[in-house]
Parts: C-alpha cells; sequence; structure tokens
C-alpha cells in the first residue's frame, strides 16, 4: 500500500494529504438548506449535508492531490446517519482515485482490535461471501496498549495489502504532557519511534514500509530526531496551516528526492474560504473553488521543503 501511495504522490507531485473534517460550522447555509429541506433537520439533514458538501469539494480537487483523510468523529457525532455517510464519503474518493487514509486512531486489545483491523481495513466471511467494512486504505492506529494493539493491523496490513500510521509525536500543544516523558533517557515519543521501526520491517514495503508513523509538524526538532530513528517509514504530518506550521517546519519530514512524508491539512482546505486569505475571493457558494486554490497555494509551498531533508 505505501507503494501505491508513494505511485500517486509521484503522479500528482504532491505530497498532500486532504482532511476531509466536516465540522458543521464549516458547512454553507446554502447546503444545510436544501438537505434540510430534503432530509429533515435532523441528524439525516445534517449528514447529507456532509456528504453533499465532501462531494463538491472531492470534485474541486481529486486531480491535484494523492490521498485524503476523513476523520471518524465528525462523522461519527451524527450517529449511525453519519457513519453511513463516512462509508460513502470513501467509496466516493475511491472512485475518483484516491488514496483513503481513515483517521480512527483506534487501539486495544486481542479480539477487540482484531474486529477494529477486520472492520477497517480487513475482510469478514458471511455465509459464503466476503465483505469489506469500511474498505479504508490506511488508517491512524494508538500504540499506547503495545504490541498486542498493533500486531492484528500488521497482519491485516500483510494480508490484505494496506497500511497504518501509528501515533508518535501528534501535533497539538498538550501532547508532551506525556509523549515528551523521558525515559532511559529518551523520551516516550523515541521509544515508540523505535518501537514503529521494528514493527515496520515486518511488513516491508520496496525502501518504505506500510507502518507509517504520525509526526506532527508542529515539532520540526522532533521530526529531524525522529526521522534518523525510523528512516524506512512513511510520515504522515499533520499540523500544516491551520495549526500554524509551515513549509520551513517540514524539511526534516522529506528524503532528497522529495519522499518520506504526506502532509495534511484539514480545515486550511475545506473552510478555506471563509480564513482570511480566501474569503475575499470567494463567496459561500464557491467554497469548494476556495479548497481547490488552497491546495494549488498548499502543494507550491510544500515543494519548497521537499527534497531540502538532511
Amino acid at each position: 500500500m505505501i507503494t501505491k501511495l508513494i505511485e500517486k504522490i509521484k503522479q500528482k507531485k504532491a505530497p498532500v494529504c486532504v482532511g476531509l473534517d466536516p465540522m458543521p460550522s464549516f458547512i454553507p447555509e446554502h447546503i444545510k438548506i436544501q438537505s434540510y429541506d430534503e432530509f429533515g433537520a435532523g441528524l439525516k439533514g445534517a449528514a447529507q449535508a456532509v456528504l453533499r458538501f465532501n462531494k463538491e469539494i472531492i470534485d474541486n480537487i481529486y486531480d491535484l492531490i494523492p490521498a485524503v483523510k476523513p476523520q471518524a468523529a465528525m462523522y461519527e457525532q451524527l450517529g449511525p446517519e453519519g457513519m453511513k455517510v463516512y462509508a460513502e464519503t470513501i467509496d466516493y474518493c475511491h472512485k475518483k482515485g484516491l488514496i483513503v487514509i481513515g483517521d480512527v486512531k483506534r487501539g486495544d486489545i486481542g479480539s477487540t482490535c482484531e474486529a477494529y483491523a477486520t472492520g477497517h481495513i480487513g475482510e469478514i466471511e458471511i455465509g459464503s461471501m466476503t465483505y469489506s467494512g469500511f474498505d479504508t486504505d490506511m488508517i491512524t492506529v494508538n500504540p499506547y496498549t503495545g504490541s498486542d494493539g498493533i500486531i492484528p493491523f500488521l497482519n491485516a496490513c500483510n494480508k490484505y495489502d494496506k497500511g497504518i500510521f501509528v501515533l508518535v509525536k501528534t501535533s497539538n500543544p498538550s501532547s508532551g504532557e506525556f509523549q515528551d516523558i523521558e525515559a532511559g533517557g529518551r523520551a516516550l515519543y523515541e521509544h515508540v519511534g523505535k518501537k514503529v521501526a521494528e514493527w515496520g520491517s515486518l511488513s516491508m514495503d520496496g525502501y518504505y514500509s506500510n507502518v507509517g508513523a504520525v509526526v506532527g509538524a508542529t515539532f520540526p526538532e522532533v521530526i529531524k530526531k525522529l526521522r534518523k530513528l525510523m528512516p524506512y517509514t512513511y510520515f504522515l504530518v499533520p499540523g500544516y496551516g491551520a495549526q500554524g506550521a509551515g513549509a520551513a517546519e517540514l524539511k526534516y519530514c522529506f528524503n532528497d528526492e522529495g519522499l518520506g512524508a504526506i502532509i495534511n491539512s484539514s480545515r486550511g482546505i475545506i473552510a478555506a474560504y471563509k480564513s482570511e486569505k480566501y474569503k475575499n475571493k470567494f463567496s459561500s457558494r464557491e467554497f469548494a473553488e476556495a479548497s481547490r486554490l488552497a491546495v494549488s497555494d498548499m502543494i507550491k509551498d510544500i515543494s519548497s521543503a521537499a527534497g531540502r531533508g538532511d
């Protein structure tokens, strides 16, 4: 799977992932009104508004990017109707040729973890038929329970040609409360990074592993340190744009060929029409056009960082 992602990154010349994290406040009023009129002003209407919003953005950006990352929580808040839209969004992105990274951050032990792996990146047999649940290509996972919580996902990667990104150093301000704690002369995130490299050796796909790492763009010196610990690990990098990181913070993510990481932006793209940079150029009815321009600007910005790692 990581080879497929790299091929698409090369094809689009864009190590960029768009986070499909549709908060209700991001959705223009005309879409809400249309959906409420058709499906009612309840969970179904709200979920259908999300789907319309997602589709219009995807239609305007799919040719520019290799991957998207829908955040499951934004759909779960709408209950079963929201999760139906999560699944429909995944299917729609696949039809557009995009790799889908499900941002689910699952992590547990034993049969529970195996069930998560089956539901998101595996298959389940029912009678004489085999089905894929959400059928995402890659997902994010939480390593806090140790190898018991990772091996089922790793097995699914190897069996079904899928991928995972393990949380190592996240971009949020309070991440250091646990992730920076020193143990044995190293920060906890370094121990996790070392373990991710070990897990990754069990699912190599060319130079890189199908086991990637989530590493926040807001900590460039940490990126530099983790890149040395995980030379064969692809990084999924949140924190660009709305969270404050720019091209300068990304240089250690990439090798000289501009590979090694895919940079995510969520609200900076899907809510671009509301931002100071774009709101005077686009109306709320032109939200998807604003997203396209924001993607183009992001690609240009990141291209100045790709290839500058050392």
